[in-house]
């Protein structure tokens, strides 16, 4: 008697947990997308660019070869270009990053 009340509570808890499992997958699913991109450097400039913060504006290693810099400044500045809608700032920002890896730099600083 007491075997066909376990199999038919079996089955109920079996059918919600199914129930459950099937509306977590659609609200899994139905979730807004999430970039997976990497992030660049979000500011907080120092007074006198180091070589990490250089890195860290490119999206780069510190220890990365000329070719990685290059394409790394060039998306970078499409991205940041003052005739896009980008500022001044960044746009020098990004240059001295650029010349900084590079080991071409001129100053101790930014202009601005």
């Amino acid at each position: 008697m007491s075997t066909p009340l376990l199999a038919g509570l079996g089955i109920a808890v079996a059918a919600y947990g199914s129930k459950y499992a099937l509306e977590a997958l659609q609200r899994y699913r139905a979730r807004p997308p999430v970039a997976r991109i990497r992030k660049y450097y979000e500011g907080g400039f120092q007074p006198v660019m180091t070589r990490r913060e250089a890195a860290l504006i490119l999206g780069v290693r510190e220890s990365a070869a000329l070719e990685k810099i290059k394409d790394a400044h060039r998306k970078v500045m499409i991205a940041n270009h003052p005739d896009s809608g980008g500022s001044d700032f960044l746009a020098s920002k990004i240059n001295e990053a650029k010349d900084h890896l590079m080991g071409q730099t001129k100053g101790s600083g930014s202009p601005f």
